[in-house]
């Protein structure tokens, strides 16, 4: 297993990851497949300096991911940042998402970040449970702020302070 900088030529893994989490309905807001043409922008949004976007591969094959994005535009909020983790179905439920979780703690303090936080759907257990283990708490609840096929579904802010602000 290997954790690495995304290249460019991961991007049409990422993207179907990604894809793969849509139809169940827990993990993202999407209805539709995005394309790997709708991520260029995104993808060249992250860099290794402060907002890196990494790749998990096992056995040469990307496995999963990990952004870091901008919590909000505005210069104070640079030291907070959204993590998002994905997981190919093939590799789910066999710790992928703790490791990751892990190495993003871990540097974060390399990256600038003070504060990190995920947006968690209510009814994602799995998810919830994950950030919980690692010290997240939930820092903010919006009730029916998404209509997945009919269903209005809750976001739980779930956030840590992993640093020392300096």
């Amino acid at each position: 297993m290997i954790i690495r900088d995304a290249a460019y030529d991961d991007l049409a893994a990422i993207v179907n990851i990604y894809n793969s989490t849509i139809p169940g309905r827990l993990v993202t807001a999407d209805l539709e497949p995005i394309t790997v043409q709708s991520r260029h922008n995104w993808f060249y949004e992250h860099n290794a300096a402060n907002r890196p976007l990494w790749v998990v591969e096992v056995e040469g094959q990307v496995a999963g991911w990990l952004s870091y994005q901008n919590f909000h535009e505005r210069p104070a909020y640079s030291g907070t940042a959204e993590l998002s983790i994905y997981i190919s179905p093939h590799y789910r439920r066999h710790g992928l998402g703790r490791i990751l979780l892990t190495k993003a703690i871990d540097a974060c303090a390399e990256l600038g970040i003070h504060s990190l936080i995920g947006l968690v759907f209510g009814h994602n257990e799995p998810s919830l449970k994950l950030f919980e283990q690692f010290g997240f708490s939930r820092w903010g609840h919006l009730p029916s702020v998404a209509n997945l096929d009919g269903v209005q579904r809750d976001l739980i802010i779930m956030g840590k302070h992993v640093c020392l602000i300096k």
